[in-house]
């Protein structure tokens, strides 16, 4: 499992290429449901982009809280997307998880997202939060503790990484703050 040190005194940018390969794990009552970062966004304080550019709300709140920390927002009236809060407490910094690689509790994501496509379970922010029953309730959780963690990759895992734009923004979008494993066919977009 991953612990606060690995977020404590690096920057949000390297933050969202390490987590590549990491596993976001959610241990439910109905099974342990798992999946492979394949896709990350980073936002920063100074990013027009940022939930956080025009300072802190009652909505952003847990993007100022301590890094390692799940920031989980609602977005188009509908859908939530899973963030992991980076920096220090009060700067209002974090990682977006655009798209897993289903591990565990496959079947589990299936009956979650109603579809049968393993393909299409998690390869959307809005996708992996309800393939693993991820819920507003974990909003400013530490996600070194259980049920919703992080395990760190195998130390000799190499991918080849691709920077690039975000998507689905305005502002800021020429800035190359999004990062996906190359070749991997789980990423939302490429």
């Amino acid at each position: 499992m991953i612990n606060k040190s690995y977020f404590w005194k690096k920057s949000t940018l390297k933050v969202a290429k390490s987590l590549l390969g990491c596993t976001l794990v959610h241990r439910t009552k109905k099974g342990i449901i798992s999946g492979k970062i394949v896709e990350t966004e980073a936002y920063l304080h100074d990013d027009p982009a940022s939930h956080s550019f025009n300072g802190k709300t009652p909505r952003n709140d847990a993007m100022f809280n301590y890094p390692g920390i799940a920031y989980i927002y609602f977005t188009y009236g509908m859908h939530y997307c899973f963030n992991i809060v980076t920096n220090r407490k009060g700067i209002g910094e974090a990682v977006l998880i655009r798209a897993l690689e289903p591990i565990k509790g496959i079947d589990l994501m299936k009956k979650n997202r109603k579809i049968d496509s393993l393909h299409n379970l998690c390869n959307g922010p809005a996708k992996l939060v309800q393939a693993l029953g991820i819920t507003k309730k974990y909003n400013n959780h530490d996600l070194t503790k259980k049920p919703l963690y992080i395990l760190t990759k195998k130390s000799k895992q190499k991918y080849d990484l691709v920077k690039t734009t975000r998507i689905g923004i305005s502002q800021g979008s020429a800035l190359l703050y999004r990062f996906y494993i190359k070749d991997n066919s789980f990423v939302s977009k490429k």
